[in-house]
């Protein structure tokens, strides 16, 4: 049966009170993955998935899930500013329903607007080369993803 693909406020009623949650920030060329302890308080980087073909690169985040224990899927949906959803979105919830077939944790979906502009800024505030940059963003992207699906988590647990 595949896995649910819901809103974050209808995913937590599908994932048990604790695990690990997978944070992903889908790029055209890469994926950038991040992970949260399993009181789901902290995102931390996990890695920058060079993308392949789409049964290998959900093979490697199916394989840090079941690393990390984890109890389902935060996936960063790239909205438009007006609140439209243009290719980039229709891109992700089909990465989604492939995902989904492939594994019985539900998978949210997090409106990620502005989170790579934002980690951006972070960086060159931190003074990181645009090199370096290129190599961390998608990375740094999903932990600003999945920081901010389990901040928005907490506050629903108030």
């Amino acid at each position: 049966m595949p896995a649910p693909i819901l809103p974050l406020t209808e995913a937590i009623t599908h994932w048990p009170a604790r695990g690990a949650l997978i944070g992903l920030d889908l790029g055209t060329k890469t994926i950038g993955v991040a992970v949260s302890d399993p009181d789901r308080r902290l995102a931390i980087g996990v890695e920058t998935v060079k993308r392949k073909a789409f049964k290998l690169d959900a093979a490697r985040l199916l394989a840090v899930a079941a690393e990390r224990k984890a109890a389902g899927f935060v996936l960063g949906l790239p909205i438009n500013m007006d609140g439209s959803e243009g290719p980039r979105a229709q891109s992700t919830r089909a990465f989604a329903r492939n995902l989904a077939q492939l594994t019985e944790l539900a998978i949210a979906l997090w409106d990620e607007r502005l989170s790579t502009a934002a980690v951006e800024r972070e960086l060159i505030g931190m003074d990181v080369s645009r090199a370096k940059r290129a190599e961390v963003i998608d990375e740094h992207a999903a932990i600003f993803i999945l920081q901010g699906a389990l901040d928005r988590l907490a506050n629903l647990n108030r």
